[in-house]
């Protein structure tokens, strides 16, 4: 099997995140979906050992990124390869928060969406939070970082617990 195939599936770099009274998490994932228009629904999918999946899941809403194609390496290094546990993602960033109270980071974002969970799905390795689009803003006019951009671009590796990993032959 040719793990570089699923490279060619159209999504985009996002970074989910959530807050409770006592925790946040913030992670990047590929996974993010309009399910419906009405309501307006989006799905992100974020690997159960994340940190980030245990806050989303406890604070019943997440906010959703979508990350420009100005992000660098150390942006999404920051984002995507590193514990929300034991580093605070936003130091040294612009923080934000949405109308639901979860952080986010304006910088090199296009979009945010506000977020409340709705339903949940188990899939094994990850979960599906369904989430009902309470607020939206678009954030400039930069152009969204999509997968293939990452990968063939910016040269990016997949992390073993992001959804789309293909572990090579």
């Amino acid at each position: 099997m040719d793990p570089k195939a699923f490279f060619k599936l159209t999504s985009g770099l996002y970074v989910v995140s959530a807050q409770t009274d006592d925790d946040w998490g913030a992670c990047l994932i590929n996974t993010t979906l309009q399910v419906t228009a009405e309501p307006l629904q989006l799905e992100v999918v974020v690997n159960k050992q994340n940190h980030t999946e245990g806050v989303i899941a406890k604070a019943g809403h997440f906010a959703v990124t979508a990350v420009t194609q100005e992000a660098d390496m150390p942006y999404i290094g920051r984002f995507g390869f590193r514990s929300s546990v034991d580093f605070d993602k936003f130091d040294g960033v612009t923080k934000a928060q949405t109308s639901l109270g979860d952080p986010y980071t304006p910088d090199c974002a296009c979009a945010v969406f506000a977020c409340k969970v709705v339903q949940t799905l188990d899939v094994g390795t990850h979960t599906v939070f369904v989430g009902e689009v309470v607020d939206a803003e678009a954030i400039g006019d930069a152009e969204p970082l999509t997968y293939a951009y990452y990968h063939g671009v910016l040269k990016g590796k997949t992390p073993p617990k992001a959804s789309s990993y293909v572990k090579a032959d």
